[in-house]
């Protein structure tokens, strides 16, 4: 089968290659998909890039990519919940990555089925923004009423979170470009604030709740804005303590500068290291087909545009998701 791979850390366009591999075997407890399109996200680029080399072990060639879609086409003997047929969807674990492929085995457990009145494309692009945003809201009790604001929303996980936290109850306010702006009021967002004309410190103040999604100094400026017992939910920010322990960083300690802005503020400061989770998965699926969620696709690209996808996507400038379809493999 064919598989879009890193074959070396560097530049994307030297580092990733279409190669010719074996179709993955099933495991008792695994499907086999054939994927029908596959979503791009930042961690993918960032691997190739040798960024991630401390944290995620890779033994190269390693075929890339996390969220897929796609029709069930072979289950293992233990698997129960799925048949031959099915339409499915998730975010596999980090042992079977590699989803821009013709097919992938991936644990039933972390599967779902998709939703119903959406594409194949569509669909692929929810798995990992959707349970990123979804655990970083959650891990900080998001609730009616709160008053939250989420940065980059109009970007992937951005651009969910609008979506889940306006479902909750929540009373949003977001930050984009100027370009975006009308795109991101349609998203629902309460308060849309232009960082290249506003001060987003000086809009959004006393708040319950900040999702952090751009780290640096916006992590440790969130405490400025939050109310006094406040919540800061990051994806990229330093670790809190119990997630370091999750990440098995051992004898980890909070930065000083952090740990005296907590207290400052009574606050509560989480850093979502996000898992896969079927329970979830269904959870958005319901949500797809209430019409209280709707995907958002920037642009799909071709399996042999896979390459022009990802530095596409490596510029930034995306509006929600960058898709490979795998529709016509010739």
């Amino acid at each position: 089968m064919k598989a879009l791979q890193i074959v070396k850390y560097g530049d994307l366009k030297d580092s990733l290659a279409v190669s010719v591999i074996e179709k993955p075997s099933v495991k008792p407890k695994d499907i086999l998909v054939q994927v029908k399109a596959a979503s791009l996200n930042p961690i993918d680029y960032k691997l190739v890039e040798g960024k991630l080399k401390d944290m995620v072990l890779l033994d190269l060639p390693a075929t890339i990519g996390y969220d897929m879609s796609g029709v069930v086409v072979e289950k293992g003997a233990d698997v129960t919940d799925f048949e031959i047929g099915d339409e499915v969807y998730s975010r596999v674990p980090q042992e079977q990555m590699g989803t821009i492929a013709e097919f992938v085995a991936v644990h039933s457990d972390l599967v779902a089925k998709k939703p119903e009145n959406i594409s194949f494309e569509q669909a692929s692009g929810l798995p990992l923004t959707g349970l990123t945003a979804i655990q970083a809201l959650e891990s900080v009790g998001i609730k009616e009423g709160d008053r939250i604001l989420i940065h980059a929303g109009s970007g992937g996980v951005g651009s969910f979170a609008i979506q889940y936290a306006k479902a909750k109850g929540a009373i949003v306010y977001t930050t984009t470009s100027t370009e975006n702006v009308n795109w991101v009021k349609a998203l629902g967002a309460d308060r849309v604030i232009d960082y290249k004309t506003e001060d987003y410190k000086e809009v959004a103040t006393n708040l319950d709740i900040i999702f952090d999604t751009l780290g640096s100094d916006y992590t440790f400026d969130a405490f400025g804005i939050i109310k006094e017992g406040g919540k800061v939910t990051t994806i990229v920010g330093p670790p809190d303590e119990e997630t370091a322990k999750q990440m098995g960083m051992t004898d980890y300690k909070l930065p000083a500068k952090l740990s005296k802005l907590i207290e400052k503020k009574s606050a509560t400061y989480k850093l979502t290291w996000m898992q896969p989770n079927a329970k979830q998965l269904n959870d958005i699926k319901a949500m797809v087909e209430d019409g209280a969620i709707k995907p958002i696709v920037d642009l799909i690209y071709s399996f042999k545009d896979g390459i022009d996808a990802y530095e596409y996507l490596a510029t930034g400038r995306a509006k929600g998701k960058v898709i490979i379809s795998l529709a016509d493999m010739s």
